[in-house]
């Protein structure tokens, strides 16, 4: 296992920065957020980094407390990683990032990559005040769910295709739209009323997005 490296501060911030500051760490935490997820998928999921950072990043993580790793029962019986309570204690971190980087995304460049969940912490934050629930979203790179409020109960805060359940609400837009929504260029009501987001499902959660 690699030695902790340290600012040798004694500073919260920097102590954070001890933790999580190493490149790949809190897109680590990004990817976990959709639950438990074995190595190949995070190494899928995280186009770029090396097989030996990976692995190097998820020890460390471990060791400080922000990651387990725990084998899942038969028939699958393979290894996860999944967050502590304490790795999940990131989510704010991650959407101020996110919010903070918004106005980054003015222009996508010919080499980044991109995936439909990537865009689930930024709605998710556009979903703030609508109510409680999973919201079923599709974009033109897939389709991804959220839970709104407390609908994780502790769990995952969204997760890829599907949502396991019954969606209290159904979006579809496009990525030029959630961009927007993500820096805040556009608001989540002011999209629908334009007919760049379109809403489906009965549920009190879609009925206060449908609201004028």
């Amino acid at each position: 296992m690699s030695p902790r490296r340290s600012y040798d501060q004694y500073c919260s911030a920097a102590r954070a920065l001890d933790a999580v500051g190493d490149r790949w760490t809190l897109l680590i935490v990004r990817e976990l957020l959709a639950g438990p997820r074995r190595y190949t998928d995070l190494h899928a999921d995280l186009p770029g980094v090396s097989t030996d950072v990976l692995a190097s990043r998820l020890k460390d993580m471990e060791r400080d407390g922000l990651t387990t790793r725990r084998r899942m029962p038969p028939p699958g019986a393979v290894y996860v990683y999944e967050l502590t309570v304490r790795g999940r204690e990131l989510l704010p971190v991650l959407q101020a990032l996110g919010e903070w980087g918004a106005p980054l995304l003015a222009e996508r460049r010919p080499t980044d990559a991109v995936r439909a969940h990537w865009f689930a912490l930024p709605l998710l934050r556009a979903l703030e005040g609508f109510g409680e629930g999973v919201v079923q979203v599709r974009l033109g790179e897939g389709e991804f769910y959220v839970h709104v409020g407390d609908g994780g109960g502790g769990g995952p805060v969204y997760g890829e295709g599907p949502a396991p359940v019954t969606p209290d609400a159904r979006l579809s837009l496009d990525t030029e739209t959630c961009t927007l929504l993500g820096r805040g260029e556009l608001t989540l009501l002011d999209a629908i009323r334009a007919h760049r987001v379109a809403v489906a499902g009965e549920g009190p959660l879609a009925k206060a997005l449908r609201e004028p």
